[in-house]
């Protein structure tokens, strides 16, 4: 199978790349715009390899997605390009609507488009396969109940309702125009590779550096950590095994606070790169909350479960570790993001 994955140079479609390159016999197209979420390094194990294309192509320009559609004859799509910073959304919403609501309309118009010259044959078996997020949801009030496929929209802040937009969308076209279409909802990931400006690896490179750790309001903010790798392994179960038009809520079981994520890298640091600046905790300090911020995100994942088989194959403690000593040893990586070299050399700019 061929399959083409836009968004893949960032923090989920490298590790859903390197996934299918590594386990199976796929072949992988990499649409990517290159914004600053995309970055090549996350893929610099796989680039070499004979089954893997890379594509720097806008999803918003539909020419040139169009000829990538042409030139490469896809068996599937998996939509991961997208604008995904909460804070960035709500400092300048316009680039979310573009990407993410403009660039899935685009993109389904290209494979309806594409979709509508194959054969019977492959039309059969085409699917277009859309990642999204379960803050599509909003919040779920107190410390009961869980987001179904079924929970209703409600999304706070402007990057989430780009991301409901673009679902709808989905919706629509499949079921107006009958594209193949599949919808999966995840919880917050984090692992390797993730881009530092997000918690988890923020946290973890200003305690090196003996910054200040930011933390929401009291950190009473609850969220379900999925590993990447297991979001991963089931994207390909989605696209590979789930049921057109249905919709897969991916979660990874392990609600926890903000503060107790915190508390947790500061311990795993303690042990794993004791410095002058430990006990990291004491560099922990409480910042405004950020306007809209929901309190509570839990997903039910039993469907994916019962009809895919897919479980989550990290506890957050086992995730949480070999994220923190992926970290450790990928310093360079970090620092690459972190000084912007990684865009200028891309770019063929010297470093300052």
């Amino acid at each position: 199978m061929k399959l083409l994955i836009t968004g893949g140079a960032g923090f989920i479609g490298s590790a859903v790349i390197r996934h299918v390159i590594d386990h199976t016999d796929d072949q992988v197209v990499n649409v990517d715009k290159l914004t600053y979420a995309g970055n090549l390094e996350s893929l610099q194990s796989v680039a070499d390899n004979p089954r893997y294309a890379f594509e720097q192509v806008d999803v918003c320009d539909q020419q040139a997605l169009a000829d990538v559609f042409e030139r490469h004859q896809p068996d599937a799509v998996m939509h991961l390009a997208a604008e995904s910073h909460v804070d960035r959304s709500i400092d300048g919403p316009a680039a979310f609507i573009e990407t993410n609501i403009v660039g899935t309309y685009t993109l389904l118009e290209v494979a309806r488009r594409y979709w509508q010259s194959l054969n019977t044959d492959r039309q059969a078996l085409f699917r277009l396969h859309h990642i999204s997020t379960d803050e599509v949801y909003g919040d779920l009030d107190g410390p009961e109940g869980l987001f179904t496929e079924q929970t209703a929209y409600a999304p706070s802040s402007p990057y989430s309702a780009s991301k409901a937009s673009s679902d709808h969308l989905v919706r629509a076209w499949s079921r107006t125009y009958g594209l193949p279409t599949l919808i999966t909802n995840c919880s917050n990931n984090y692992g390797p590779y993730h881009f530092p400006e997000k918690l988890i690896p923020l946290v973890i490179l200003n305690a090196l550096e003996g910054k200040p750790l930011p933390v929401y309001g009291k950190g009473e903010q609850i969220r379900d950590w999925l590993y990447v790798e297991d979001h991963a392994r089931a994207l390909y179960l989605v696209v590979t095994q789930g049921t057109p038009g249905e919709t897969y809520n991916i979660g990874g079981h392990n609600e926890k606070r903000n503060i107790d994520v915190v508390y947790a890298l500061c311990e795993l640091l303690d042990e794993l790169s004791p410095s002058a600046h430990s006990p990291y905790q004491s560099l922990i300090t409480f910042v405004p909350d950020r306007p809209g911020h929901d309190l509570r995100y839990a997903i039910d994942a039993s469907k994916i479960a019962r009809e895919l088989g897919w479980t989550p194959a990290e506890t957050f403690e086992t995730g949480i570790r070999k994220t923190v000593e992926w970290y450790l040893q990928n310093l360079e990586w970090c620092r690459r993001v972190q000084d912007g070299s990684y865009q200028r050399e891309r770019l063929g700019v010297g470093s300052a």
